[in-house]
């Protein structure tokens, strides 16, 4: 919402800033003046009021509502609102119980708004609207109609805050309405359900009022508690300020409706009918009972947590968790988390048919490819079957709110899951729909012992590059023992036998055009399952430790390995032990041709400080902070706040230090080696405390250029939960941010998933955990969908050709604004369509430009470019934002993923600026 119009916003949010709430002027708070507004009213009216065919039942109510408070109004028919001038120069405009407004009436209610006009509504405004109206009436009226309750419940004052317009004890009783979701940093709850876990059945802003039920409506309410909040709604807007015209309104006032059905009042309780949802076969799947047996909860472990669930742990802290068959009861947060979920994959379906479309054509005739889509009979997927399928889904989660309403838990989750399914089978995963991106993979030790020479490890090769992959980070250094025969390290691993997998992943990597990076475990000593498999001693620390048991890190009870825990530690404080692994990585990429280095395992093993479990007290490390504080950390708590800060500090400075270290030992090396980190995705604060790893800094100072959270999950849900905060994300300077992506366990439909997700998000690539999981399924998949391009046309890489790589991805995005938004010939009135198409066109050109012979005096003109016309994408996509808010959302995105790029490159311009020119971007 970068260019969101800020209109008449200062002098509120100060107040907000001062008080925490609302400060509303005196004159429209004072409850004295009922009649104030009224008065007036009854010299020129001040209100409209909208009428639609869905409010007509209720029309009789509202009117009397209306006479009965004695204020004059004008009636606004709905369908006569082609402008922002339909909705009256009245300045004060009341929605009552309007499900439905089209996305011209709802942008000319933006503008209408902005002039100066002040909004009532009540009941489940726009909830039938499409998403992006939706989204934009959640702006306007400070919240939106999250779901219907199923009985009356009690109207009260919120407990912590009075509001002074709120006060008249009328204003309270007994209502049967639905609970409003607020937007909390612009909007406040003036009234709450009380027997319905306190949500908020009224919402408030500086210029909105948002009643939780149908207003009007007899079995709602009743007609004193209905005028009573309308009294007090109307007065808030008396002051001479609020009630001037609004400029550009029409002034025409009708008084009465010309035809109103007189239909039956009587509020019934809403059923909604089971939808019916076929399969991809066209069968319908049988519903289950209604009520099944609720699942088991599990039960608690008291077992301190193990490395190995370190990473499903962050899994499971995301709460989501669609059981089938469970008729257990879900709470409006899920409630409205599994609505907003399937909207999302419905336009994930659709924006991954959009990017295979535009990878099909591979040109910018609209028109023609336009027409190719309609009229191919032969397309696996087809056009038909995907919007039956979609439409279903839309009428699925339109419908899953009452469902739920109704206590039809288990019918909601079988239709949720089955909706989900059939959307998982519209994805065009029969054709290229890749951009330019890092594809990476882990390729793990197990699989390359497996190999057991380079001839079968040239198959996993061909498979991986068949696959579209283009990175490849291989485990070179595990649990102490490295993977080729060393001359600084004590011991290769003794699985390898006759053979230097390193030497050879190089050749095979390069002979495919592939990237390869040296994987290594850099503060991870040893690994008790390992030794499982050389049939040793389990605890055997590793090589490296065993040769020097000084090196070693030590929890507070003086355990090399922390409880529950099955690696032991390096102390990352001992010199002796840093030098060691900088000359490692140093023969490493002088001795071998690889592209990169990761570091894995840079961070200290797990620790929860609060339960007692700490680790760090290595003897370079006591030694030192020792020396710094003339304090043994093994003498302090977390209790003694200022010391255990300190000694946290210490310990990230040791990490923080080190990968500095590595940072400048590459350059110096081969400037042009890539080092990224392999990192857990855990808040900041929380991390540095539980395992100081500050990657953010190493990002932000230079020192990485790829950064790789390990945001592994089994559905995309909590997949795009543990991904978005870091990718959303500017603390990373210019470093390139690769989630990565675990497919052990997960379904092959629910993997593209994931990857469609990356695609829309600005990001430029991923990276996949790991290649002994690549199973079949998958490796067709990858092969039809991101798979090696047949044209001699070299793809490039993000990481290495920035530049070209952000002007093959802008050139796909301007394909796809061909495909789906009107040409300027065809909507020559829609303002400023004409200035959106020139200014994609002057990018393009600034993009080639840089791609070809990258200067920085091109780069300054393309961010230029480029930052001014994302200032002005909202504008331009004002009314495609109505109609399909997640595809502006992905190419906002897209856009984001491109200056990302620039950024990205920009670095390397200047790094390489001593060098031969024009070495990079291409």
């Amino acid at each position: 919402m970068k260019n969101r119009r800020k209109i008449n916003t200062v002098d509120y949010k100060v107040l907000i800033k001062k008080t925490g709430f609302f400060l509303l002027p005196l004159q429209i708070i004072i409850l004295n003046c009922v009649d104030t507004l009224t008065a007036k009213a009854a010299e020129k009216p001040v209100l409209s009021v909208v009428q639609s065919q869905e409010n007509a039942q209720h029309w009789s109510g509202i009117t009397k509502r209306l006479e009965s408070i004695g204020v004059e109004y004008c009636v606004i028919p709905l369908t006569s609102v082609k402008n922002v001038a339909d909705w009256g120069d009245r300045s004060i405009l009341f929605l009552p119980n309007i499900e439905t407004l089209t996305p011209t009436q709802a942008l000319a209610l933006e503008e209408w708004k902005s002039k100066g006009g002040n909004l009532i509504a009540s009941g489940p405004v726009g909830s039938l609207s499409t998403p992006g109206v939706r989204q934009l009436l959640k702006t306007l009226l400070g919240g939106y109609w999250g779901f219907s309750l199923k009985d009356k419940q009690p109207l009260q004052p919120p407990t912590k805050v009075n509001y002074s317009w709120v006060t008249n004890k009328g204003l309270f009783g007994n209502v049967h309405g639905g609970v409003l979701i607020p937007n909390n940093t612009t909007s406040q709850a003036v009234a709450m359900w009380n027997g319905a876990g306190n949500f908020a059945a009224v919402v408030a802003t500086e210029r909105t009022t948002f009643l939780g039920w149908r207003w009007g409506a007899d079995t709602a309410s009743t007609t004193e508690l209905d005028s009573a909040w309308l009294k007090a709604a109307l007065n808030r807007y008396s002051s001479s300020k609020n009630t001037k015209k609004i400029a550009g309104g029409s002034s025409s006032c009708t008084t009465s409706v010309a035809s109103v059905p007189n239909e039956q009042r009587s509020q019934r309780r809403v059923e909604v009918p089971p939808v019916k949802i076929t399969g991809v076969s066209g069968r319908a799947n049988v519903q289950t009972n209604n009520n099944p047996s609720p699942s088991p909860a599990p039960s608690p472990s008291s077992k301190p947590p193990t490395a190995e669930e370190a990473i499903d742990q962050l899994e499971q802290q995301v709460r989501w968790n669609v059981a089938p068959h469970s008729n257990a009861p879900i709470a409006a947060s899920e409630a409205i988390a599994m609505q907003q979920e399937l909207e999302n994959l419905i336009g994930r379906v659709e924006s991954s048919h959009l990017a295979a479309l535009v990878n099909d054509g591979n040109t910018l005739n609209s028109q023609s490819t336009k027409a190719e889509v309609t009229q191919n009979p032969n397309t696996p997927t087809s056009i038909s079957n995907k919007e039956q399928v979609v439409a279903q889904a839309r009428t699925v989660a339109k419908n899953l709110p009452q469902l739920i309403v109704n206590k039809n838990y288990a019918l909601a989750r079988q239709q949720w899951l089955t909706t989900k399914t059939n959307l998982w089978k519209q994805f065009p995963t029969d054709r290229r729909l890749a951009p330019a991106e890092i594809r990476a993979v882990w390729l793990d030790r197990g699989t390359i012992v497996r190999a057991g020479s380079e001839q079968e490890l040239a198959k996993i090769f061909d498979r991986l590059a068949q696959a579209g992959i283009n990175t490849i980070f291989f485990e070179t250094v595990n649990a102490g023992y490295t993977i080729y025969p060393s001359k600084v390290a004590p011991q290769q691993n003794p699985l390898i036998r006759g053979w230097n997998p390193l030497a050879s992943g190089v050749k095979l990597a390069h002979e495919r055009g592939m990237e390869i990076h040296a994987w290594v475990w850099t503060f991870a000593a040893g690994n008790q399952r390992h030794n499982q498999l050389l049939n040793i001693d389990p605890n055997y620390p590793g090589p490296v430790l065993a040769a020097h048991p000084d090196w070693a890190n030590y929890d507070q009870q003086g355990r090399m390995i922390p409880s529950g825990q099955t690696k032991p530690f390096y102390d990352p404080a001992n010199p002796e032990l840093r030098q060691y692994l900088l000359k490692l990585y140093e023969e490493i990429v002088t001795e071998y041709q690889v592209d990169g280095l990761q570091l894995d395992y840079i961070r200290y093993p797990f620790q929860d400080p609060a339960a007692g479990r700490s680790y760090g007290y290595g003897k370079a490390a006591r030694t030192q902070f020792q020396q710094l504080t003339g304090v043994d950390p093994m003498k302090i708590t977390p209790s003694q706040t200022q010391l255990w800060q300190e000694w946290t500090k210490f310990r990230t400075q040791q990490v923080d230090t080190f990968v500095s270290q590595v940072s400048q030992m590459l350059r110096q090396q081969r400037r042009n080696l890539i080092l990224s980190v392999a990192v857990f995705p855990l808040p900041e604060y929380e991390r540095i405390q539980k395992i100081q790893q500050h990657w953010e800094g190493w990002a932000r100072q230079g020192n990485v250029d790829l950064v790789v959270p390990m945001t592994y999950a089994q559905d995309t849900v909590r997949f795009q939960t543990l991904a978005k905060p870091w990718i959303a994300s500017t603390q990373l300077g210019s470093a390139l941010l690769i989630p990565g992506i675990r497919l052990l366990s997960l379904p092959t439909l629910g993997a593209f998933d994931q990857l469609q997700l990356v695609r829309d998000l600005p990001v430029s690539g991923y990276a996949l955990f790991a290649a002994e999981n690549l199973n079949h399924d998958l490796q067709r998949l990858f092969s039809n969908t991101q798979g090696r391009l047949q044209s001699p046309v070299t793809e490039p890489l993000p990481h290495r050709q920035p530049f070209q790589s952000a002007l093959n991805r802008y050139i796909a995005l301007r394909r796809e604004w061909q495909l789906t938004l009107p040409s300027d010939k065809q909507q020559t009135t829609e303002k400023g369509i004409g200035d959106f198409y020139s200014q994609a066109e002057i990018i393009q050109n600034a993009l080639t430009q840089l791609a070809s012979t990258p200067s920085a005096s091109k780069l300054v003109t393309a961010k230029a470019n480029l930052s001014r016309f994302q200032s002005l994408f909202r504008v331009w996509m004002r009314q495609q934002q109505m109609e399909n808010s997640y595809q502006i959302r992905a190419w906002e995105n897209r856009l984001t993923g491109i200056e990302r790029l620039l950024s990205y490159g920009e670095r390397q311009l200047e790094s390489n600026s001593q060098q031969k020119p024009n070495t990079i971007g291409r």
